[in-house]
């Protein structure tokens, strides 16, 4: 396996290729990894997401997954890097992670099998799916703004290539203590699948980054907060909260909410109405029955 970076070096981008704590640029240049500024691994053209993909996620929210996946998209300003700060808007409050494993693609992909999709795949990276909750009653369920704002896409540290997806652990630790502990064994559709699945009609070109899910145990973070995801084989991307110091604007568009449905998600299996009765919105079939 390879791993590359893409870090500022003296005030330009570099791609660089570590060698242990160390890291060389292609003219010889070499920077400590714990002085280097990264910055994202890939620069996509699209940032991709599942919805779904993880059975204890799915079985914390007590309902089902669809017959195949769905999906949401993150503006490509959305992009954030290791050690970079993620915002929470002044106004908001229900900021919270979600530890992914992210597909680089690596040649222009196109109406292709799932045994096909390995191919056209450069390689892995981390990445952690933030989402401002406040926003879950806007957009008829796009999660535009959940899951859009700038900041909420770290990617990195680096991009790994030959690693092998399979049953491999993924954490989410934050301030040193270990919130989400998964295996990609979990996954309803592997990497191969979720390629294939969105290149049957959208064109997917190198760099283009698809996130392919996150277990259970997505929790609200706040300011000062550090979040760190793991994963084996492909290291560990860190981030810190940090609070923007301007507020939401309040004389144009949806304004944040506190609804049950924003609640209940930030919260996932700590809401305290979970297994008595669903959301008042609910984007997904429960197996909860309502206990009258």
């Amino acid at each position: 396996m390879t791993e590359y970076r893409r870090i500022l070096l003296e005030g330009a981008p570099v791609q660089v290729v570590r060698d242990g704590e160390n890291l060389i640029a292609g003219d010889g240049r070499v920077v400590a990894i714990a002085d280097a500024i990264h910055l994202p691994p890939v620069e996509p053209t699209k940032i991709i997401c599942v919805h779904l993909n993880y059975d204890s996620r799915t079985q914390e929210f007590m309902t089902k997954l669809p017959p195949a996946p769905t999906y949401f998209h993150k503006p490509i300003t959305a992009l954030n890097s290791h050690n970079g700060a993620v915002v929470r808007p002044n106004g908001c409050k229900w900021l919270n992670y979600e530890g992914e494993i992210v597909i680089v693609i690596g040649k222009t992909c196109r109406n292709i099998s799932p045994d096909e999709a390995g191919e056209y795949i450069a390689g892995y990276t981390i990445g952690n799916d933030y989402g401002l909750h406040d926003f879950r009653d806007t957009d008829a369920g796009s999660m535009l703004r959940v899951k859009g704002a700038d900041t909420l896409a770290p990617i990195g540290p680096g991009l790994v290539t030959d690693w092998d997806f399979h049953n491999k652990r993924i954490r989410t630790i934050v301030n040193g203590v270990v919130k989400q502990d998964s295996t990609t064994a979990e996954m309803e559709w592997d990497m191969h699948y979720l390629v294939a699945d969105i290149a049957r009609t959208i064109t997917l070109v190198p760099g283009d980054i698809l996130f392919s899910g996150t277990p259970a145990f997505s929790r609200t973070v706040y300011p000062g907060d550090v979040v760190t995801v793991e994963v084996e084989g492909l290291g560990s991307l860190t981030n810190v909260i940090v609070e923007g110091p301007t507020p939401i604007r309040t004389d144009v568009g949806a304004q944040p909410t506190e609804s049950e449905e924003v609640i209940s998600t930030a919260k996932g299996g700590d809401w305290e109405f979970r297994g008595i009765r669903t959301p008042s919105k609910d984007l997904y079939p429960s197996t909860v029955e309502e206990k009258k």
